[in-house]
């Protein structure tokens, strides 16, 4: 079975230029591939940070309603990844196999957020259910997911080299926390600008600002950055090898260094979903002052985007999968110091920034990492299922991402939030979800990564890979 991508340097045959899969990047376009994370977070994080908030406290939806629905569609969204991933393993184009659906996909999105934050007034309760169902869901399930998985994909497509993936991984992530901290730093100035007299008119013309700087960015990755992992699959022998689905999905399911991988995003990813989905609440009920929530919310981000600037230094003496141990695990102390500070508001300015320092080396790595396991997964099976791998990783993220804001609406749901948002019940509730959830998701990664010891053999699996040797085994 030949393999579908060539690892080895070979000729494009389109264009008769070398391509090396194992090249060495340059700044812009290392620069210009974070970009992509920077404009996906655009709509990630509004979505992420605000649209619980925006059900509840300007529709009037109930919490666990919203969050109710919001969980339910991830199931759909999951489900649309791996549909995804097989379309981009299928693709074939002169831009490569994931690059062309950045532009496809950008305009679409970019319409349905704006209908999405623009729920019209005077809906019944059940009619804002519906209409937060189907916009959600025409977000994230189909144009979102038709964005992010080719996204994740031209990581691996763009080199096989294991530090420059670190590199990609670790800019994309500081790039995404600089989208992260421009939502949380102006959605709430724009919203209170526009939204004066109307909060709904607030968030509709937010949203459309922020759309539009995130078509001129996502365009900026298209136009800069390129794949060099050949595609054989769109011949005829490469045609005949592809795997079906059943066969890559096990070739995944088999790889343990995948399948760690997978936990430790779900596990991230719920973290995150009921972190950062309480942030706002917690600056407003717990601490009884919403002004805070931007200060906490960018000393997080600072920090961690800090961190990030030095990680790929970090990176050439310690371990992806050892920095990722060493992220998480001080992840823990700065929540263990939340939990101690009460409303000492500078102390908690200083847990998040011991935080972020924490998120940073953590998110500098995973993408890395499971371009590295699904590597080695091509090398174990003789299977390649580069798509099929980013997007059943992508279903766990918005699996866990769902449940996670789920676990928040019932959280709040059960501290009575609806009836008293600042009862010493919801106030327990609100410190379950920023506090006691992310301990426990950080000592799950902890295991995962203590596990993930890749690092002792991908030198062998690189190097069998570019003479066309694969283990297989009894694959």
């Amino acid at each position: 079975m030949d393999m579908s991508i060539e690892f080895a340097a070979k000729k494009n045959a389109d264009s008769n230029v070398k391509v090396d899969s194992n090249a060495k990047l340059g700044w812009g376009e290392r620069l210009a591939y974070g970009l992509g994370d920077y404009a996906g977070n655009l709509v990630y994080s509004v979505i992420s940070a605000f649209l619980l908030v925006y059900y509840t406290e300007v529709c009037g939806m109930n919490a666990a309603a919203a969050a109710s629905v919001m969980a339910a569609s991830r199931i759909f969204d999951g489900l649309s990844d791996l549909i995804m991933g097989r379309i981009v393993d299928r693709t074939h184009s002169k831009w490569g196999k994931a690059r062309p659906w950045l532009l496809r996909a950008s305009i679409p999105l970019a319409i349905c957020t704006v209908l999405m934050f623009s729920m019209p007034a005077g809906l019944a309760d059940g009619a804002k259910v519906a209409y937060a169902f189907i916009t959600y869901n025409l977000v994230s399930t189909v144009f979102f997911t038709m964005l992010n998985v080719p996204y994740a994909t031209m990581q691996g497509m763009m080199t096989t080299n294991q530090y420059e993936r670190g590199v990609l991984g670790n800019v994309r992530m500081l790039l995404a926390t600089f989208g992260t901290m421009t939502v949380n730093t102006v959605v709430p100035i724009l919203t209170g600008a526009f939204g004066a007299d109307d909060p709904r008119r607030g968030w509709t013309i937010t949203t459309i600002i922020l759309m539009a700087a995130f078509l001129l960015i996502n365009l900026t990755t298209f136009l800069f950055c390129k794949e060099r992992a050949v595609d054989e699959s769109g011949s005829e022998n490469g045609k005949k090898n592809q795997p079906s689905v059943g066969k890559a999905l096990k070739s995944l399911i088999v790889n343990k260094y995948w399948v760690l991988q997978v936990i430790l995003l779900f596990s991230m990813y719920f973290m995150m979903s009921t972190f950062f989905g309480s942030n706002y609440y917690f600056a407003q009920y717990v601490l009884k002052n919403e002004g805070a929530y931007a200060v906490l919310s960018n000393a997080l981000s600072l920090s961690q985007m800090g961190i990030m600037f030095v990680t790929p230094i970090i990176m050439k003496k310690v371990s992806k999968r050892w920095l990722s141990v060493i992220g998480m695990s001080v992840s823990a102390v700065g929540f263990i110091i939340t939990a101690l500070a009460g409303a000492n508001i500078p102390l908690i300015v200083f847990s998040n920034v011991i935080k972020g320092i924490g998120f940073g080396c953590g998110a500098a790595t995973m993408w890395g990492l499971l371009q590295d396991a699904i590597t080695y997964g091509q090398w174990k099976t003789g299977v390649q299922a580069v798509g099929m791998g980013n997007s059943a990783s992508s279903f766990t993220t918005k699996v866990g991402s769902g449940i996670g804001t789920a676990a928040l609406g019932w959280i709040l749901a059960a501290g009575n939030f609806n009836v008293d948002p600042a009862g010493p019940a919801s106030i327990a509730a609100i410190k379950v979800a920023v506090i006691v959830v992310p301990i426990i998701t950080a000592v799950i990664c902890i295991i995962c990564m203590t596990l993930f010891d890749l690092d002792k053999k991908y030198d062998r699996v690189i190097a069998d890979l570019e003479k066309g040797k694969w283990e297989k085994g009894s694959f």
